[in-house]
């Protein structure tokens, strides 16, 4: 029976794909408070080795991050296994893992790692296991701007702590001006944009502006936004938006995010040259990253702080995360299809030409074999 299912997978996939065309994403155009079911857009690449498993509903939610993603990753593996039906809400990753350890979905999307209180709260859910979290991509967090007459600019850790916390306030501020002598810079008001809701990017970014600027940035790294003044926006293409239309304005969100025009700032990190965000970049930064997780939790440690040429040190990884063991026996099946498609070396082909970091190859094949364990 599964051969037959397998079989169907793949001709229903080849078939998708003589009808697919190119698929561009784009953020802004995307409503991030709606749910994702795949049932607009054109699959963009093979999932014809997937396991379709018994079919049934998905209901999952989180990190807007990997929404862009996630559109691909859906709409792929319908064509596919057209009896699972996915519904994943991209409504931050504070309100994915909120959802899941309430047992509302089958896993949650979160730009970080569990904290250990969530870890053991999520015994509740799991059935006398635990949670676990498993690195599904990466990608830069951009540092997106808007100055009119300003093409390039570089910035450090200390001055957008600075910017952020409201201390710099106008683009002809002299710590930016040091920082970027060729460049014409208006007296224009900074407007700095911060996510309104719990978010995984919120986290990667403050954890940079601590580990590089610890004296200029007081607060504790988290997802909820702690700094005072700025003004906020609903999820990454709230502040993206923001950015593209107001002047002055500045903000952080995923790479995939900076479409239509909007220009991104090039880090000094120490490093010999300013590093820009870009995949290859972020994956150069995550290469270096080391599993810290307990058991078959797979949580990774990032460096924000490298000074290594040519690595983006604002660089997140997304995780799915789902119950090692006690996962709802109607959804396990399907869950273990899905979550090993988007883990397979097609699924994360798909990454790169939408702004994200594929897996490196070792930590990718831990994530496939815990994904098959999953009971």
């Amino acid at each position: 029976m599964k051969l037959q299912r397998k079989n169907r997978a793949r001709a229903l996939a080849l078939g998708a794909l003589a009808l697919s065309g190119a698929l561009a994403l784009t953020a802004c155009g995307s409503d991030e408070t709606g749910d994702t079911t795949g049932e607009g857009g054109q699959a963009s690449a093979s999932a014809a080795d997937v396991e379709c498993g018994k079919g049934g509903q998905l209901l999952a939610s989180g990190s807007s991050a990997q929404k862009n993603a996630m559109d691909v990753w859906i709409k792929n593996y319908r064509a596919a296994c057209p009896d699972t039906q996915i519904n994943y809400k991209p409504d931050g990753s504070g309100a994915g893992v909120t959802a899941f350890l309430q047992g509302q979905t089958a896993f949650a999307g979160s730009d970080s790692a569990l904290k250990p209180e969530e870890i053991e709260k999520s015994a509740e859910v799991c059935k006398d296991s635990q949670a676990i979290g498993l690195p599904m991509l990466g990608g830069p967090i951009a540092i997106g701007y808007h100055v009119p007459g300003v093409d390039k600019l570089n910035l450090d850790a200390a001055t957008l702590a600075d910017i952020f916390n409201d201390k710099i306030t106008t683009w002809d501020d002299e710590a930016i001006k040091e920082l970027n002598p060729d460049a014409e810079l208006p007296d224009t008001k900074i407007q700095a944009f911060h996510r309104s809701d719990e978010s995984g990017t919120t986290d990667n970014f403050t954890k940079y502006l601590k580990a590089a600027a610890p004296k200029s940035w007081p607060y504790e790294p988290g997802k909820a936004w702690e700094a005072k003044g700025g003004q906020s926006a609903q999820g990454s293409s709230g502040v993206a938006q923001q950015v593209k239309q107001t002047a002055g304005a500045i903000s952080y969100f995923e790479l995939s995010y900076a479409t239509d025009g909007i220009k991104t700032v090039a880090l000094d990190t120490g490093a010999g040259t300013p590093v820009e965000a870009t995949v290859d970049n972020a994956s150069k930064a995550i290469s270096e990253a080391k599993i810290v997780g307990q058991g078959k939790d797979l949580a990774l440690d990032l460096a924000y702080d490298t000074k290594a040429e040519g690595a983006y040190p604002i660089t997140l990884v997304t995780y799915e995360i789902a119950c090692q063991k006690g996962n709802k026996a109607e959804t396990l099946d399907a869950t273990k299809s899905f979550l090993g498609y988007i883990a397979s070396e097609d699924g994360q082909a798909l990454l790169k030409k939408d702004g994200y970091a594929p897996l490196p190859a070792e930590i990718a094949e831990k994530v496939r074999t815990t994904i098959a364990d999953l009971g």
